[in-house]
């Protein structure tokens, strides 16, 4: 069946944002006297909000909810002002959000991200593109994998049947989104997580390239 909804996670599914988020918690990390880490590391820690990044961050004997408000004091400022310094679309996926909506299909985005940068680097990266909904991690309402963030999106979208959505994301937190949804889920091998994490999901799909997605879709 043709999708008419295609629900995309953000980090590591439509953007590269790992040098972004590392540089921004090393910040943080150096500003209150903790070791940092190396860039690579921290594709293992996101996926789960800001916060969950900053206590995965912090050595083991801090990871205290003190703590973890402390980081956040230090990151959010700084990340609001370098989070597009290194980030950038996977290879064709410009492409594939044009081709898609030429073709007349809702698209979405629903992150962990917190919802002001969710939003800024949406519009500052798809510019040409009009999402239905633009959901990042917002205050009183369950991340992912609660699939909260999939019914407000439908929401936004009247008539979308559930067997008319495709949901794509690169971690097993997506994969689990998308079977408590309800909905169809689509792996992507391109981003932070090992391809073993979704594949331990058994997702209708698992693609390699942009353009593979289309031809699901379409």
């Amino acid at each position: 069946m043709k999708k008419r909804l295609v629900i995309f996670d953000l980090d590591g599914t439509l953007l590269n944002t790992i040098a972004d988020l590392a540089q921004s918690t090393n910040h943080a990390l150096t500003r209150l006297g903790y070791p940092t880490h190396d860039e690579t590391a921290y594709r293992l820690m996101v996926g789960n909000g800001i916060n969950k990044l900053l206590e995965r961050a912090l050595p083991a004997e801090e990871r205290t909810q003190e703590n973890v408000l402390r980081m956040r004091g230090e990151f959010v400022p700084y990340y609001d002002q370098h989070n597009a310094d290194r980030s950038r679309p996977y290879p064709g996926i410009t492409g594939l959000l044009e081709r898609l909506q030429a073709a007349g299909v809702l698209l979405a985005v629903a992150s962990n991200k917190y919802q002001t940068a969710t939003q800024k680097l949406v519009a500052h990266y798809f510019p040409s593109v009009r999402f239905a909904a633009v959901f990042g991690q917002r205050e009183g309402v369950n991340t992912k994998p609660d699939p909260t963030v999939v019914e407000d999106i439908l929401a936004r979208c009247e008539g979308i049947r559930k067997t008319e959505v495709l949901y794509v994301g690169d971690s097993g937190v997506d994969m689990q989104t998308a079977r408590n949804a309800g909905v169809e889920a689509c792996a992507v091998t391109w981003g932070f997580r090992p391809r073993q994490e979704t594949e331990a999901f058994a997702p209708a799909h698992i693609v390699d390239e942009a353009d593979q997605i289309a031809d699901i879709v379409l």
